[in-house]
């Protein structure tokens, strides 16, 4: 059963949504294509990326916001209006990882704000959360000049205060937002259709990785907002067993 909300959510993402002949809405089904049933938990581990500068490991959050407001490892501090460190809540257990900041982020100094920005919280609402249950950041924390994909070492750059701020917040999983993001995170070449569907680690913790869309693409290409809607429910039964595994263990 899902709320009135919850339905228009759905609907957002271009989920067909059934209600029955005189229910009230608050009553109505949601008819969905199955989602594939998660794997048994056998993470796809990347290859190392690139060495980065260790220059975060054991920052805390004020600290490490500040860092990153100072940056200057990459030539992109000269053309940002400022940075965009992320939003969210500081001990969520789901994490949202984009790409990099856009015109509206680098003005706002905000992730995913903007049409894509709705959307991802549509998509986060649609798993029955609130965009402040998660937290949101990026691979880069400044925008590349017209929007172009992040050269690989600006990434990174980036990537000792990518992985300090996963460790921070600790998330039982991590969604990979896009094919940039995704190929980022898992230091791969691999096209995004053949990420889906797969855990995948980030990390020196291997914290658990699902891919999707970007919802810019989903924008660009709303047949493609059902495979979206099927990454989130693998990812939703996923992490159902994860929490259930790690309740588990710590009774141990």
């Amino acid at each position: 059963m899902v709320d009135a909300r919850q339905v228009a959510y759905l609907q957002a993402l271009g989920v067909d949504v059934y209600v029955p002949r005189g229910a009230p809405p608050l009553q109505a089904e949601v008819v969905v294509a199955a989602a594939p049933t998660p794997s048994p938990l056998v993470v796809a581990r990347a290859d190392e990326a690139a060495p980065h500068p260790d220059i975060a490991a054991n920052l805390g959050w004020d600290e490490l916001r500040a860092a990153v407001a100072g940056c200057q490892l990459c030539d992109l501090h000269a053309t940002r209006t400022q940075t965009v460190f992320g939003v969210g809540h500081r001990q969520a257990r789901w994490m949202f990882i984009g790409e990099a900041p856009g015109a509206e982020e680098d003005r706002q100094g905000e992730p995913f704000v903007g049409r894509a920005g709705q959307l991802l919280t549509s998509m986060i609402r649609a798993l029955g959360l609130r965009r402040e249950d998660v937290f949101i950041a990026n691979v880069l924390k400044c925008r590349p000049p017209d929007n172009r994909d992040p050269k690989p070492s600006e990434a990174a750059s980036c990537r000792g205060y990518l992985e300090r701020q996963v460790a921070l917040v600790n998330p039982t999983l991590v969604i990979a937002v896009g094919r940039i993001a995704a190929q980022n995170l898992l230091a791969t070449e691999t096209p995004i259709a053949k990420l889906r569907g797969k855990v995948h680690s980030f990390g020196a913790q291997a914290w658990p990785v699902v891919v999707t869309y970007h919802p810019a693409y989903l924008l660009r290409s709303p047949g493609e907002k059902r495979k979206s809607w099927q990454d989130l429910l693998y990812a939703r039964q996923l992490f159902g067993r994860l929490e259930q595994e790690s309740a588990g263990g710590s009774r141990a």
